[in-house]
């Protein structure tokens, strides 16, 4: 038994309706400025109505031959890809052009958007959202650029992302925004890190080829195209209103000087995102809180970039309060942070408090200048790390006082390898010879390299005038000094 044919969806109708043809006295005609539509004349023009379609011609004006449309082919469509008719209608409304195209060509398209990775869900979504994305011809070439000459390799949410918050004719020349960053240095094969870490809208789609230029040739005075590498987001600041006011304050802290600056950013890229505002909050609270001038506050921010990340009340007022408490004046305090910048940004609870503690047990009072220096020294080591050279020190049957007094000669000590500090004190009982006891005198043994330091000079020593010797004298010289003494001996020996 044969069934009639599904009734096509109501929005293939066109929307004005013109006087019947001669030629065709079953049907009605309806011109618009790009198309001709023939079709039942018992058709009505309004979205919604449902009535047998016998055929469809659409015909672009200065286009030929004429493209044959299958209406229902066009609803299967949009059906695969997860679409209601309900939802179709509504996108051919808000997108008339999809009315211009074959489905043929629809689905080349469809084709293509799978081809860089947007599919399935995200694919439904997105012609949910943006219709245009099918019908819009600036969208062949930028995928073909994705596809073929970046092997696929943005993410597809990025693309997803990029086509859903830009009209189409601002796509046009993304491929030639891309090579320009290329050519100003940026390696193709960090390219795509670059398009997957941007707003792809602000940094590329908005942006005038002119503005790029100018971005590029601004930052070669401060660490060039590898700021951008390192930190993306860089291309998405505005010039004029986020850029250049914030590369400008760090280098009106330095003194003018662009190298110093370039140094910084260097370190840090991200210390672009900061506003201006945030860092002269910072500023001004070292000058007024820690006494520290511009000169000096730009060299913290030299060997710490990150301080503009830490918290004013949660982290700087209550560390910088506890070296006022220490008794460390504003030059003290600036000598400090520059030797021990990390202590501005751990952790308090699962950090500074526990070492502190450690410090306590092994005899350091609380409140003193000698306390501050130790918790700096430990700054750079982990709790796990520190506890662990503790216990070495114990287990050589060192008392808590005597940890206590090669700290204070030495702070470093604490912060040493445990692994690499056992090796050095078995070399020195088992192959010099030597007593533990020399390491109170003179800790900073622990501190110099085994194999080509200690050993060596060692050794050469003990050719010369046997094996005793000052171990003080033997590694705390300089090299230059060591070998024009090492060779007035030889001569004096021969």
């Amino acid at each position: 038994m044969l069934t009639s044919p599904r009734p096509p969806p109501a929005f293939f109708l066109p929307s004005q309706r013109s006087p019947p043809s001669a030629s065709a006295p079953r049907s009605a005609t309806f011109s618009s400025p790009r198309s001709t539509l023939l079709l039942n004349s018992s058709q009505t023009s309004r979205i919604g109505s449902r009535a047998p379609l016998l055929h469809v011609r659409c015909r672009r004006v200065n286009s030929s031959p004429d493209i044959e449309f299958d209406p229902g082919a066009f609803y299967v469509l949009f059906r695969e890809l997860g679409l209601s008719e309900k939802e179709t209608e509504s996108l051919v409304t808000r997108d008339p052009d999809l009315r211009l195209k074959s489905v043929g060509s629809l689905r080349a398209r469809v084709a293509s958007l799978k081809s860089v990775g947007i599919s399935g869900l995200e694919l439904c979504h997105l012609v949910a959202k943006c219709p245009s994305v099918l019908a819009a011809d600036e969208i062949d070439p930028l995928v073909q650029f994705v596809r073929d000459d970046l092997d696929g390799q943005v993410d597809p949410a990025q693309l997803k992302r990029l086509f859903m918050s830009t009209e189409p004719r601002f796509l046009v020349g993304f491929e030639g925004k891309v090579n320009l960053l290329i050519d100003g240095g940026i390696p193709r094969e960090k390219i795509v890190h670059v398009l997957n870490n941007v707003n792809l809208t602000k940094a590329l789609s908005l942006k005038p080829v002119e503005e790029i230029e100018r971005l590029v040739k601004f930052l070669s005075r401060y660490g060039g195209v590898d700021l951008i590498v390192r930190h993306p987001p860089i291309l998405n600041f505005d010039m004029d209103s986020q850029l250049i006011p914030r590369v400008e304050f760090l280098l009106e802290l330095s003194g003018g000087d662009e190298d110093a600056t370039g140094a910084v950013l260097r370190k840090l890229p991200t210390f672009l995102k900061y506003r201006v505002e945030h860092v002269e909050s910072h500023v001004e609270f070292l000058r007024s809180f820690a006494g520290l001038d511009d000169q000096e506050i730009f060299r913290i921010i030299l060997v710490f970039p990150n301080i503009v990340s830490a918290s004013k009340e949660r982290k700087l007022r209550p560390r910088i309060s506890f070296l006022k408490e220490c008794g460390l004046n504003s030059s003290e305090i600036f000598k400090f942070l520059t030797k021990a910048p990390l202590f501005l940004g751990l952790s308090f609870e699962g950090n500074i408090a526990y070492k502190l503690g450690l410090l306590v047990k092994i005899g350091y009072k609380y409140r003193t200048k000698e306390f501050a220096a130790a918790i700096g020294a430990v700054s750079r080591t982990s709790c796990e790390n520190m506890q662990k050279v503790i216990e070495l020190f114990l287990s050589y049957g060192f008392s808590c006082k005597d940890v206590l007094l090669m700290s204070k000669k030495h702070p470093q000590i604490l912060q040493y390898n445990p692994d690499s500090l056992e090796e050095k004190v078995e070399y020195l009982v088992g192959e010099m010879g030597r007593d533990l006891d020399e390491l109170l005198d003179f800790p900073a043994f622990l501190g110099y390299k085994l194999d080509t330091r200690i050993k060596h000079r060692y050794e050469v020593k003990k050719k010369i005038i046997g094996e005793g010797m000052s171990i003080n004298k033997l590694l705390s010289v300089s090299s230059e000094r060591f070998a024009k003494k090492k060779l007035e001996e030889l001569v004096h020996k021969a």
